[in-house]
């Protein structure tokens, strides 16, 4: 005779396991979290702060070509 299964609780595992499968697959497919994402973009912004001031308009030409 074969082990005693409860089928409840088989049910309910195998409905984590899925869970869980998806969950990665959703992970691989969208990335980061959101605070890791915000996090970044904010560090990016914080190196990017010096260069804002330092660009040059956009109608300025060069001296030797007026």
């Amino acid at each position: 005779m074969g082990e005693i299964v409860n089928l409840r609780r088989a049910r309910k595992s195998r409905a984590r396991l899925e869970k869980l499968k998806s969950a990665e697959e959703n992970r691989l497919r969208f990335g980061e979290s959101a605070g890791s994402k915000a996090y970044r973009e904010a560090e990016q912004a914080l190196l990017d702060a010096p260069l804002e001031g330092a660009s040059l308009p956009r109608d300025c030409t060069p001296a030797g070509e007026e």
